[in-house]
């Protein structure tokens, strides 16, 4: 895990995505934010970059993942979404089960890589939500849609048996995370922890930061993922924050900002050379999430962190 080209080398960001269609010209700009507003869901849910991301998902085979299977979940509205369950076998003893949500672009093949440390070298189950309008999931993505096959998976996670008996962590990127406060604030009595990266205050936040020119349409985004006003009514989950201090997307405020409106019990922890899209390759960054996860399922209180074990400090 020496650089983020060599772990994810798929990963596009919303940045990348809109960048290039940033121009000098004010006339052009206007109307670039015109599009913005008519076309937001095809900006934020990027879900064909990188070429190829709705039909080439890479499957944990290709990355020597033996214990795994694809899970086809129905949604009470009708889609199917094609997800990953990724089983451990080692250190079983954690007991623990981890929904992962990951950030706007590409697909969940993409992601493999971090997972297979949670599985491999943590210990955890885990199980990559494909987003519907995502890779092999039918549908278009939306922030209501979104909401409703988290719920799809965690209630899955719940009943299977293999999963049923766990803690489950719910682990967020980016938009992944604003999906993650979504999902543990309607199911505090549910969750062990939650576990944010690189995450927004809110759309209308954020849109002043990705595309200056459209900072006036901002009011006008229906797509809101309200972070920010959301996070406070978690209560009773323990939240751990992770921060990119070079992210080029979400400007590092917008994490200590949802830190201080949390009022759970919570930890930060920043990845001083951490960008948008390479802050789970900084050193540590794994260290933070066993740390978190081993300490809430021993019963030890937040401030009794102790150093991770020295073959997990070897991921």
């Amino acid at each position: 895990m020496s650089s983020s080209e060599t772990i994810f080398p798929y990963i596009s960001s919303l940045y990348s995505y809109l960048k290039g269609a940033i121009v000098a010209s004010t006339g052009l700009a206007v109307l670039l934010s015109a599009l913005l507003y008519f076309k937001q869901s095809e900006i934020i849910y990027p879900r064909s970059v990188p070429a190829g991301a709705r039909t080439s998902v890479p499957t944990p085979q290709e990355f020597g993942i033996d214990d795994w299977e694809t899970v086809k979940l129905k949604t009470p509205d009708g889609e199917m979404l094609s997800n990953f369950l990724l089983r451990t076998s080692r250190r079983p003893q954690l007991g623990v089960t981890v929904l992962f949500m990951h950030g706007n672009a590409g697909n969940i093949g993409h992601r493999l890589p971090i997972a297979r440390v949670f599985s491999e070298q943590m210990g955890c189950h885990i199980f990559i939500l494909s987003y519907r309008g995502y890779g092999h999931s039918t549908g278009r993505p939306s922030e209501k849609g979104l909401m409703i096959d988290a719920q799809t998976a965690l209630n899955y996670l719940l009943t299977n048996p293999s999963t049923a008996g766990t803690s489950i962590f719910i682990y967020g990127q980016s938009l992944g995370g604003a999906l993650a406060i979504q999902l543990v604030a309607k199911n505090q009595d549910k969750v062990a922890g939650l576990i944010l990266e690189n995450t927004f205050r809110s759309i209308r936040t954020l849109i002043p930061t990705v595309f200056p020119p459209a900072k006036y349409l901002a009011r006008l985004c229906h797509q809101i993922w309200p972070s920010e006003a959301t996070l406070p009514a978690i209560k009773g989950v323990p939240v751990l924050f992770l921060s990119g201090l070079k992210d080029e997307l979400v400007p590092p405020s917008h994490m200590k900002t949802l830190y201080d409106v949390c009022t759970s019990t919570k930890l930060w922890r920043e990845l001083p050379e951490g960008t948008h899209n390479d802050t789970c390759a900084e050193e540590n960054y794994f260290d933070y999430i066993y740390d978190f996860i081993s300490d809430i399922t021993s019963g030890h209180s937040m401030d009794e962190i102790k150093p991770a074990s020295d073959d997990v400090k070897k991921i």
